[in-house]
């Protein structure tokens, strides 16, 4: 019987790779057209004479109510000029970021065919990391210093949980979880439980849109990280369910669990040892669950409550 049984989740697996094989196949034949300016370069090769010409190609990066000498004493700072020759050092090179962002654009498309592509611009923001991608429907910013590789002497003073996803790497991720934020919808997020919803809908999210990029990097967790996640995944579970936070609207559970942070705040030993924001990473673990359990298109579950998609995934953590 466990020969057969052993057998059919065989065949089973078998089966589900040949689908995904084709879906990505499908994928690749959608059609993409976009290309990426480069306004890091051309205001770093730029003089006070060739200003008209930037406004004039990139108005939206020029507020009206900034004087053109703001914009001149800029090109004329030597720290802007190291900071562009490392940008130019470490993105002189651009072909792996445009594939990677034309699949994920084939894959938005494919899943949302009212998808149109945008105009992408790199720019320099002086290393705000706060905004290191900002998509909107017609525009795509990347700005390109906030990923110049985690060991930069730039980075110097930043934290590194914040550190380490300043790689070119997390480029697409990031960009990702922006477009993520359009199609999710919650009627609320006020328990633990939504926001580990709301943060697994976007991971999830991920796995579908970009599919080539590891998990590691669709959570932002080095492979160590992740791995710890993973043997841990029982027990983080069972302290949620056993100190009845999966409800609770405790303000601090966030700041404990979801938000970005060096570690996990669960008040023990092991915290030094783990990593921040184990709570996205279980609500990710929630939603392929329901996914797997429920024939449920991704838009649709997008838009879903988090406590009818909680109760319909039979999701056990693993072992």
């Amino acid at each position: 019987m466990k020969k057969i049984i052993a057998f059919c989740v065989l065949l089973f697996g078998l089966y589900a790779c040949k689908n995904e094989s084709q879906l990505e196949k499908d994928i690749a034949k959608v059609d993409v057209d976009f290309k990426i300016e480069r306004f890091d370069l051309a205001f770093a090769q730029a003089t006070p004479e060739g200003l008209p010409n930037l406004k004039q190609t990139f108005p939206f990066l020029f507020s009206k109510y900034e004087n053109d000498s703001i914009w001149i004493d800029r090109m004329n700072d030597t720290l802007q000029q190291q900071l562009s020759n490392e940008v130019k050092k470490e993105f002189n090179e651009f072909d792996d970021i445009y594939v990677d962002i034309r699949s994920l654009f084939q894959h938005l498309k494919y899943y949302d065919p009212t998808f149109s592509e945008p105009r992408i611009i790199t720019v320099t923001s002086e290393v705000d990391y706060r905004y290191k991608t900002i998509v909107t429907d017609t525009i795509v910013l990347i700005s390109l210093d906030t990923y110049l590789g985690s060991k930069h002497e730039f980075y110097e003073g930043i934290p590194n949980y914040i550190v380490q996803n300043m790689n070119r790497s997390q480029i697409v991720p990031d960009l990702a979880a922006n477009y993520a934020s359009n199609y999710i919808f919650q009627s609320q997020r006020k328990t633990l439980l939504d926001e580990m919803i709301y943060f697994g809908k976007e991971l999830y999210f991920k796995d579908r849109m970009i599919p080539f990029k590891s998990d590691a990097e669709k959570i932002g967790y080095t492979q160590e990280q992740l791995n710890w996640a993973n043997d841990n995944e029982s027990y983080i579970w069972r302290y949620f369910v056993e100190k009845e936070m999966l409800y609770s609207t405790d303000n601090a559970l966030p700041n404990r669990f979801i938000a970005p942070a060096p570690f996990s705040k669960f008040y023990l030993e092991l915290d030094s040892e783990s990593p921040g924001r184990l709570g996205q990473y279980i609500g990710w673990q929630i939603i392929r669950a329901y996914m797997e359990n429920n024939d449920v298109p991704l838009m649709d579950m997008l838009q879903k409550d988090a406590v009818e998609i909680f109760n319909n995934s039979k999701f056990k953590p693993r072992k």
